[in-house]
Order: C-alpha cells, then sequence, then structure tokens
C-alpha cells in the first residue's frame, strides 16, 4: 500500500469523524452505514455545518492568520 492510499484513508475517517461530530451537535441521529431515511433538510444541515467548519479551520491556519 503507498503512502497516498493510507492518506487517502486517514483522510475520510477524519471526515467521518467530523460528520458524527456535526449530526451530534445539530441532534440528528446518524448511524452505521447506510442513512438514507434522513430528511434532506437535516442531511444538507449535517454538511452545511461540516463546510462552514473547515473553513473556519483553514481561516485560522492559514500562513499570516488573515483574519485578525
Amino acid at each position: 500500500m503507498n503512502s497516498s492510499s493510507s492518506s487517502s484513508k486517514a483522510d475520510k475517517a477524519k471526515l467521518q469523524s467530523l460528520k458524527t461530530e456535526v449530526a451530534s451537535s445539530l441532534n440528528v441521529n446518524l448511524k452505521q452505514g447506510y442513512n438514507g431515511d434522513l430528511t434532506s433538510r437535516e442531511a444538507g444541515s449535517i454538511g452545511g455545518e461540516m463546510v462552514k467548519r473547515m473553513i473556519a479551520y483553514a481561516e485560522n491556519n492559514m500562513n499570516g492568520n488573515m483574519m485578525k
């Protein structure tokens, strides 16, 4: 196994962890595996909050910290 595939697995695990954390904070019941029973609003809320958190993380970790 090359380093890019192990990095990819680590990245997927981090995203899954973030998704679980966000769903929990939004009081959305996210199960292991299939979650096709979520409403569009619930799924969109999770995705939207994930994007907000990733943008905030990127902004706070940019060289020069432009958000001062």
